[in-house]
């Protein structure tokens, strides 16, 4: 049976709030249906106001005081930011500022979190730090330039949100500050990347970090523009000038192009059923009996766009920016809603040359500054971060018919195991066709992870011989010995062996601690140097997911459940 799948509707089903029934989260919003935030564009500057409806809680439960929010609230700005990269490219600036008057943001509902199981509370934070990545991703790689015009209180996520921008106005009106309360009045973590983006991001020295973090009131005025927790302060009355000066001013700036037309997000198309969700290039099927997902992703089906012209005439349906929106959207729903499934398997099927030529055609119109292209290039990229980032076992299954070509084989170099077979199709072991995987030099620098090196480099990490001898391979199909003589897989069982050895892994895989697979894994899919990005998902997260375990945040005398009570929170005062 199909269950029903209305955008923005959350349906009866798995894993959300304790305090409500659970629910189905989709992630399809529009912007004429959205409930929190209002989206209008006037010329180069686009107005991103948020305006958060207090009953438009994703579930039940809780109410959205003070512009506080929860993950629905998040789904539409991250959708409102894929529209202004995709739909507006004349926009060039955006002011992140609020509808209400003397509140920017109180920050992620504390009512719904101390409801929250932890992996909601878990997944949450991680949805929201990928989505104020990709504001800083848009201002690198985009030419937009984000200005939070803190026209009132501004407090824990909501100030995360400000220092996602690239410049932070704050009102002065002797009232409003900015504030990380959270250790002092929840006993948690600014887990939205907020401690990171204080000290590396607006290099905050650490003394004041710490006082900053520690004071529930926060820091307003000269004081918060001495500490470099804003860049300035505008008095009320010259607010709204002042911030329209800057965001054309920015807007001047950039290299965005200011002759464009934009291509619509059109609504995707999927079939959801319990057994799995099919899309038009991706599909995935459950087992639920052994815990995981089968996912495979089809090649294109047919010929690359001939010119950029050709790329902006296919808009949303071009293969690469359709199958790059399945893939989010269905990462994102298995994450959020099929948290049993533990091991993802990803299979690719279809023609390599096509894939190659596809990328060819996307990468080529992109390194020529074509728009769309680069949109598409770094939209992919985000999305193979959502992998790297997403705590399942991944496996990638390398067989004849497949397309691990390119950029597709980003997808297996981002799994935590490959296996290729090494004989023919198990259904039909007459037949000629055999396994191939084939580099291209898309693999080489075009989808950097968070530590910013490419999945080679991170899978050879400081072998750069061993990478060079792989750039000589470009091109060339590679067959399973040769796969596994160049350390591209992990195995290459012969078909004899085949379905044996996969057994015994994904059965192996399905016996372990998931606690202790998602450690190890999230420690070896990022060696090498520390980024921003790799801090917060890989320090700030994984010090927060501990600590929202903990009795002194979420325990029943903790200082998330008792906030409001009128009740102190009782602290086990043991350093752990």
């Amino acid at each position: 049976m199909v269950v029903a799948d209305k955008p923005g509707v959350a349906e009866a089903a798995h894993g959300a709030p304790e305090s409500t029934a659970p629910v189905v989260v989709t992630f399809d919003r529009s912007p004429e249906a959205y409930r929190h935030w209002k989206l209008r564009t006037d010329g180069p500057v686009a107005w991103l106001e948020m305006d958060v409806d207090e009953q438009g809680g994703l579930v039940p439960g809780y109410e959205l005081k003070l512009n506080s929010y929860d993950l629905g609230v998040d789904i539409e700005l991250y959708d409102a930011l894929q529209r202004l990269r995709f739909e507006h490219p004349e926009v060039r600036s955006v002011v992140v500022t609020s509808a209400k008057e003397k509140v920017f943001c109180a920050g992620a509902n504390i009512r719904m979190l101390a409801a929250s199981p932890h992996q909601w509370k878990v997944n949450f934070c991680k949805f929201t730090n990928e989505t104020r990545n990709g504001m800083e991703d848009a201002s690198e790689h985009s030419g937009l330039t984000f200005i939070a015009a803190v026209n009132g209180s501004c407090a824990g996520g909501g100030y995360e949100l400000a220092l996602a921008c690239d410049r932070i106005l704050l009102i002065d009106d002797n009232s409003s500050a900015v504030a990380l309360p959270e250790v002092p009045l929840l006993g948690v973590l600014p887990g939205t990347g907020g401690l990171t983006r204080v000290t590396d991001k607006r290099r905050v020295r650490k003394d004041l970090a710490d006082l900053f973090a520690t004071r529930s009131d926060g820091v307003k005025g000269k004081t918060a523009v001495d500490w470099r927790l804003v860049d300035e302060v505008v008095p009320r009355r010259d607010f709204r000038t002042v911030v329209e000066q800057r965001a054309l001013a920015a807007a001047e700036n950039s290299s965005r192009p200011t002759d464009a037309r934009g291509i619509a997000l059109t609504p995707l198309e999927r079939e959801v059923t319990e057994e799995g969700i099919a899309y038009r290039h991706v599909r995935a099927d459950y087992d639920r009996a052994l815990g995981l997902v089968d996912i495979t992703v089809r090649g294109p089906g047919e010929d690359a766009p001939a010119d950029a012209a050709a790329l902006h005439a296919q808009g949303a349906d071009g293969w690469l920016l359709a199958l790059t929106r399945e893939l989010d959207d269905l990462i994102l729903r298995l994450r959020t809603n099929e948290i049993e499934l533990g091991t993802w398997v990803l299979r690719t099927e279809g023609d390599a040359t096509r894939v190659l030529a596809h990328e060819r055609a996307v990468l080529g119109a992109a390194a020529d500054g074509d728009w769309l292209a680069g949109e598409i290039v770094h939209y992919y990229k985000r999305t193979l971060k959502r992998l790297d980032v997403t705590s399942r076992s991944l496996i990638a299954l390398i067989e004849p018919g497949s397309c691990f070509a390119g950029l597709l084989l980003e997808l297996a170099l981002a799994c935590d195991l490959q296996y290729m077979l090494d004989g023919p199709p198990i259904e039909d072991p007459d037949s000629d066709d055999r396994a191939i995987l084939t580099l291209s030099e898309a693999n080489f620098g075009a989808f950097p992870m968070g530590n910013g090196l490419t999945r080679l480099k991170s899978r050879f990490y400081q072998e750069d011989d061993h990478v060079d001898w792989l750039r000589r391979e470009a091109g060339q199909p590679l067959k399973p010995a040769q796969a596994r003589e160049l350390g591209l897989v992990t195995d290459a069982p012969d078909d004899i062996d085949w379905e044996d050895e996969i057994r015994i892994v994904l059965e192996g895989r399905a016996a372990l601690s998931p606690d202790a697979l998602t450690g190890m894994e999230a420690n070896h899919r990022f060696v090498g140097p520390e980024t921003i990005e790799t801090k917060i998902f890989g320090r700030l997260t994984a010090w927060q997911n501990w600590i929202f375990v903990r009795p002194n945040a979420s325990g029943p005398q903790g200082a998330l459940r008792r906030y409001g009570t009128g009740q102190k929170a009782v602290y086990d005062r043991k350093r752990v």
